[in-house]
């Protein structure tokens, strides 16, 4: 384990442009920090059966989740060089062109960044236990594939 504090936050509904922007705002004094990279997932009206999609609401087994969250961080941290790394996802109701997935790392190195960022919203996306039920503007709903 390495002796980073977790950063891994489920929130209620959307994460806000502010709650972002102070987040980032945050890694100022670390002035060993060369490059910052994020990841918005964004909630999309796709159109499905001739049903548009609404919103998302978003539920999870939280316990395994954030193990799984934990794991995938200490992973990412022995493969790449990180300073700092975040992941927060959103629980409940998500309006369509609402931000759902934030994540966030650091780094001394630009290249790393991006690499270590794709790294980790993929192994989320395949191995978090996270649920999406897809709500279509009819209110009826269908529970979501990750792609």
């Amino acid at each position: 384990m390495t002796n980073k504090k977790p950063k891994n936050v489920f929130k209620q509904g959307a994460i806000s442009s502010e709650f972002i922007g102070e987040s980032i705002a945050k890694h100022q004094t670390k002035t060993s920090i060369g490059a910052h990279n994020i990841f918005l997932g964004q909630v999309r009206a796709d159109v499905i059966d001739e049903k548009t999609v609404a919103a998302i609401e978003y539920t999870a087994y939280e316990d395994m989740a954030n193990t799984k969250f934990d794991e995938i961080r200490e992973a990412a941290f022995e493969k790449f060089e990180l300073t700092c790394m975040h992941i927060y996802h959103s629980l409940g109701t998500v309006k369509a062109g609402e931000i759902c997935l934030f994540v966030f790392v650091s780094s001394p190195r630009r290249k790393v960044v991006f690499k270590a960022l794709e790294y980790i919203v993929e192994e989320i996306k395949a191995k978090a236990p996270v649920f999406g039920k897809e709500i279509f503007e009819d209110e009826t709903h269908q529970w979501k594939v990750n792609s």
